[in-house]
C-alpha cells in the first residue's frame, strides 16, 4: 500500500460552475440565530417545539453529579423557502467535538455490517484501487475506512473528536484532527491531493455552517470523483414520528429536494441515491461535480423517481409539516400511560442505551429513575456516567442479568434487531422488550 503523503500532488483544477437553483443562499458565512443556514430567510414556522435540553453527548460524570447542567431551547423550525428543517445553533462544534467524546461507531455490529458492505458496493462500482484515495469527513474511530484499508486502498480520515480519531490510527487509519469546511479543503488539495471517493456518513446534519461545508465538498473532490453522503430521511422522521432524532448536535434535517438545491447551488449534482433502512430510514447520495460526464455519473432514474414522490407527498408546502408537533404531543402521552401503567403494576423498567436519541426522549417525556432505574450500554466510555438531564445511571449490559427488569426500553429503536438478539437472554425469566417510537410496542 503506498504512503498517503509520501508524494503530495498538486492540486487539481476545479472549474466554477454557474447552477440555477430556486433558492440561493443569502451569504456564505452561516446564517445569524433566527434565519435559515442556508438560504439566510427568518425562520418563523414551528416544526416542533421539545422545549429544553442539555446537550445529548455531555454525560455526567460522578464527580458533577451535584452540579447543574446548561439546558437549551430545543425548537424546530421548518424555513418556508427552502424548507429546510433546522435548529438553532447555541454552542459550537468544538464543544460537541471535543476529547472526551463518547460515540464510537465500532459498538454497534450491524453498522459495521453496513460499512464493510458499502465499501465493497463503492469498491466495484467506482473501480478503486492502490492508485485511488479515499477521504472520510467526520470518521469517527475508523469503523469505515478500516475496510478500504483491507484492501490496500489509500484513505485520510477528518475527524475533530481527538478520543475517537486515536481510536481510528490504532486500527491504522491517519486521521487528520480537525473540522471539515472549505479551508480546510484547500489544504487537503493541496498537500494530499483531492479525493476519488470523498465520504460523510451522519455528518451534514451535524455542520451548522452549511454552505461552507458543501462548498468543501467540491473543493476537495477530483473532477470525475465521486461524494456519498448518508443521512436521515426526513420524511421517514414524520412519518415515523421520529422526534428523538432532533437534538442540539443535529442541526438540520433534509429531505431529498431541499439537499439536492444545497447541492446544485454548490456546483454538485446529486446523480443517484438510495433509500436505506438505517437510523430508521435514510438517504444516500451520490454526487459529482455539476461538469463531470464520465458514464459511470451519469444522472439515474432514483433521482427522478424521489423527488417526484417527495413533490407528490408535499414537502414544499409547509401544510406538509404542520400536524408533526401534535403527533409528537401524542407519543408522549401514549409513553408516559405505559410507563405509568407499568409501575403501578409493579413492575421494573430498565434502558438499552445511552444514545442522543434516548436523551431527547427522556428529557421532553420528564422521565427520570422513576420510571426508569438505570440504562446499559456496550460503550465503556458512557458507564459509570449519568445521562444528561434526567440523571439516569449508565452501567454496563451484565447488570441485566444482575436485576432482572420486567421492562427492558429500546432507546436506540433503529437498532431493535441487533439489541433484541443481544439480550435475548431476558425472555428467561419472562422480560420483554419496549420499542417507545412512534408509539409504545411490547416484543416478547
Amino acid at each position: 500500500m503506498k504512503t498517503l503523503f509520501s508524494t503530495p500532488n498538486s492540486a487539481l483544477p476545479v472549474a466554477e460552475i454557474a447552477v440555477e437553483v430556486s433558492v440561493a443562499p443569502a451569504a456564505a458565512a452561516a446564517a445569524p440565530s433566527g434565519y435559515c443556514r442556508y438560504c439566510g430567510t427568518h425562520l418563523r414556522h414551528t416544526f416542533v417545539d421539545l422545549g429544553t435540553s442539555p446537550l445529548c453527548q455531555d454525560h455526567v460524570r460522578p464527580d458533577r453529579f451535584a452540579h447543574a447542567e446548561a439546558f437549551y431551547p430545543l425548537h424546530a423550525y421548518v424555513c418556508e423557502k427552502c424548507f429546510l428543517v433546522q435548529v438553532g445553533e447555541f454552542v459550537g462544534p468544538d464543544e460537541v467535538f471535543r476529547q472526551d467524546y463518547a460515540y464510537f461507531s465500532s459498538y454497534s455490529s450491524s453498522w459495521l455490517q453496513h460499512a464493510r458492505q458499502y465499501c465493497a458496493l463503492v469498491t466495484e462500482r467506482f473501480g478503486l484501487g492502490t492508485d485511488s484515495l479515499v477521504m472520510e469527513v467526520a470518521s469517527n474511530d475508523g469503523y469505515l475506512l478500516q475496510y478500504f484499508l483491507e484492501k490496500n486502498i489509500p484513505v485520510l480520515g477528518i475527524e475533530p473528536a481527538g478520543n475517537v480519531a486515536d481510536a481510528a490510527e490504532q486500527k491504522g487509519v491517519p486521521t487528520l484532527r480537525r473540522f471539515f469546511g472549505s479551508a480546510t479543503a484547500r489544504g487537503l488539495a493541496e498537500s494530499c491531493g483531492q479525493a476519488d471517493l470523498l465520504i460523510g456518513n451522519n455528518v451534514l446534519a451535524h455542520v451548522p455552517d452549511l454552505n461552507d461545508f458543501v462548498a468543501g465538498l467540491r473543493l476537495a473532490l477530483k473532477p470525475d470523483g465521486v461524494v456519498t453522503m448518508e443521512f436521515p430521511h426526513l420524511l421517514r422522521l414524520i412519518e415515523g414520528c421520529q422526534f428523538d432524532t432532533i437534538y442540539h448536535e443535529h442541526f438540520s434535517y433534509f429531505s431529498f429536494w431541499t439537499v439536492e438545491r444545497i447541492f446544485a447551488y454548490h456546483g454538485l449534482t446529486i446523480f443517484d441515491v438510495e433509500e436505506l433502512p438505517t437510523h430508521g430510514g435514510s438517504l444516500r447520495i451520490y454526487a459529482r461535480h455539476a461538469a463531470a460526464t464520465a458514464p459511470r455519473l451519469a444522472l439515474t432514474d432514483a433521482v427522478a423517481d424521489l423527488r417526484h414522490r417527495e413533490l407528490t407527498a408535499g414537502v414544499c408546502s409547509l401544510d406538509f409539516y404542520a400536524d408533526f408537533a401534535e403527533q409528537v404531543r401524542e407519543t408522549k402521552r401514549k409513553l408516559l400511560e405505559f410507563l405509568i401503567e407499568a409501575k403501578r403494576a409493579g413492575k421494573t423498567v430498565a434502558g438499552y442505551g445511552a444514545p442522543g436519541k434516548g436523551n431527547t426522549l427522556l428529557n421532553y417525556c420528564g422521565i427520570r429513575t422513576d420510571f426508569v432505574d438505570y440504562t446499559v450500554d456496550l460503550n465503556p466510555h458512557k458507564q459509570g456516567n449519568f445521562l444528561p438531564g434526567t440523571r439516569i445511571p449508565i452501567l454496563a449490559p451484565q447488570h441485566i442479568l444482575e436485576t432482572q427488569p420486567d421492562y427492558l426500553l429500546i432507546l436506540p429503536w433503529n437498532l431493535r434487531a441487533e439489541i433484541m438478539e443481544q439480550m435475548a437472554v431476558i425472555r428467561e425469566w419472562g422480560g420483554q422488550f419496549v420499542v417507545p417510537i412512534p408509539k409504545p410496542q411490547v416484543f416478547a
